[in-house]
């Protein structure tokens, strides 16, 4: 329909002008071919006769191609490109799976200031800031001359108490010889009565059948209540005596006490005597150390923070990370003071509850507005190999990462073939 509109407009011999733009038509489908007429010459008379139709170069109408066949490397680069997009990201997807890693994590210690129980003046600092020590180094030393005269005159004290007991135990070996003196004193009147009552029997018979005199038989009578009055006599120092034994055997449970007495403020002076060398009671190292020579440390005063060998990560994991998290399972250590090393460790356990619920002041949630908000739960990791060659102190920076899934992932099955 096109062509025939221009064969018309040629034949009624309407002129175009020089340089104009071809005449294009939009077809409806991808590609139409482009019909352009050419105007006359400036100048020259404008033939009547009507003009020969337009012809249609070839490559206006060429076939219609696909992609591929067009760009056929660029294609396969691109779907190789796509394989190992999805290929990779099914990988990592799988590979992470098996781990859960957090950047909130810290190295955490028990770590302790070391000061004296005793006052008295420094005398000596055999060591100095970050040095590390063992179990019994000597931190500090105090002026123990004063300490030294204590345990002394608590010793005195023991000796006199150990010899206040051995005189008690020399009056009941004394008293124990004269009970036995009194006991027999007392079997002697025992005796002498028993004569003296055979006596008076006999001289009672002879005054009653006439063969004595009435001043015989009273005579013997009379010593009959002497001897009687001699044995009570006897047997009344008898029981004074045992009745001493009792009361030295008390005089002896207090020096016993006294003796216990003076033992234990020997051995508090000797406390106090090794209480002017502040060792450690483990190994560490020392850190902040502001003991000094010739200064004046109060009982208490902090001398040092000790910070002990034994160390761990504290990684505070959100609570949605813990579903498959147990104790015992494996963990990989990054120190971001040494971001070359990687240590290994293990869980030891999972905190019951979050960080803030044993806070100063933990939250209330029940109160005011509620907005849910992801918890944060300490777990502690025990590191297997602690390096030994730098220093691990609390505070420092950690990225755990930890295995929950015991099973290899699929990267891992691809790198053993």
């Amino acid at each position: 329909m096109f062509e025939d509109t221009v064969l018309e407009r040629a034949q009624e011999g309407h002129q175009g002008i020089e340089g104009a733009p071809s005449i294009s038509h939009e077809p409806t489908t991808s590609e139409r071919p482009e019909i352009t007429m050419r105007a006359p010459a400036e100048g020259r008379p404008v033939s009547k006769e009507p003009a020969p139709p337009a012809t249609i170069p070839p490559e206006a109408t060429p076939q219609k191609r696909g992609l591929l066949r067009r760009r056929p490397v660029v294609s396969a680069i691109g779907a190789v490109l796509l394989a190992a997009t999805l290929g990779g990201g099914t990988v990592y997807w799988d590979y992470t799976g098996h781990f859960e890693s957090t950047d909130d994590a810290f190295i955490a210690a028990r770590q302790s200031a070391l000061a004296p129980k005793v006052s008295g003046y420094i005398t000596a600092v055999p060591v100095t800031d970050n040095q590390h020590v063992e179990a019994g180094d000597v931190i500090a030393r105090l002026d123990d001359r004063d300490y030294r005269v204590a345990l002394a005159q608590a010793e005195a004290q023991v000796a006199a108490a150990q010899a206040s007991i051995e005189n008690v135990d020399a009056q009941l070996d004394v008293q124990q010889a004269q009970i036995a003196a009194n006991q027999a004193q007392v079997d002697q009147a025992q005796a002498a009565l028993t004569f003296a009552q055979q006596q008076a029997t006999r001289y009672q018979h002879l005054e009653q059948t006439g063969y004595g005199t009435v001043q015989n038989s009273e005579q013997y009578t009379s010593q009959l209540h002497q001897q009687q009055a001699s044995l009570l006599s006897a047997q009344a120092t008898l029981n004074l005596a045992q009745r001493q034994v009792e009361s030295l055997k008390a005089q002896r449970k207090s020096a016993v006490a006294n003796l216990a007495q003076a033992e234990a403020q020997r051995d508090q002076a000797k406390l106090n005597l090794s209480y002017t060398t502040v060792t450690a009671a483990q190994p560490g190292r020392v850190v902040n150390l502001s003991a000094a020579v010739g200064q004046f440390a109060q009982a208490g005063t902090n001398l040092s923070m000790f910070v002990p060998d034994q160390t761990w990560v504290t990684a505070n994991f959100k609570e949605i990370q813990l579903d498959q998290m147990r104790p015992g399972e494996k963990v990989t250590l990054k120190i971001d003071a040494y971001p070359g090393r990687t240590i290994n460790g293990h869980v030891e356990s999972v905190q019951p509850g979050s960080g803030t619920a044993f806070s100063l002041l933990p939250a209330q949630n029940a109160t005011g507005n509620y907005v849910k908000i992801v918890q944060r739960v300490p777990v502690k990791i025990v590191m297997d190999n602690p390096p030994t060659d730098v220093a691990l102190g609390p505070g420092m920076s950690v990225v755990p990462t930890v295995r929950i899934n015991a099973a290899p992932s699929l990267l891992e099955r691809l790198g053993k073939l």
